[in-house]
């Protein structure tokens, strides 16, 4: 079983930076492909961005590319979403999520098939 908890939420001006963390536990040597999901009020949760546990493969939803940038601390279960020019329709709850890999080299976009799953952590924009 993997445990994840994400933290870094806030609120934001339109413009300005943050960054989310997500730190996995309960299986120290496994292999995790990971990704940050969203869900805006009345909206589906949706991809943002995900990252291979050891191949250096990453993917983005369109909107976010060249402004959000996913990393993975090496030696540590954490992942990081830095995020750069922010917008209020980025508002939304960020999830962490993860599934095991051993090849270490999955990237994936569907929330189907990440197997775990953090409490969210809320990002608000205002304008």
């Amino acid at each position: 079983q993997v445990q994840l908890v994400e933290s870094g939420g806030g609120l934001v001006r339109a413009g300005g930076s943050l960054t989310l963390s997500c730190v996995a536990s309960g299986r120290p040597y496994s292999s995790l492909a990971t990704g940050w999901f969203r869900q805006a009020p009345g909206k589906e949760r949706e991809f943002v961005a995900a990252t291979s546990w050891s191949s250096g493969d990453t993917s983005y939803t369109d909107s976010v590319k060249g402004r959000f940038t996913i990393s993975r601390v090496h030696d540590k279960n954490t992942w990081y979403l830095k995020m750069n020019s922010l917008k209020p329709e980025n508002t939304a709850i960020y999830y962490c999520a993860s599934q095991l890999d051993p090849s270490g080299r999955l990237v994936t976009t569907k929330s189907t098939e990440y197997d775990y799953w953090g409490q969210g952590t809320q990002l608000t924009v205002t304008s």
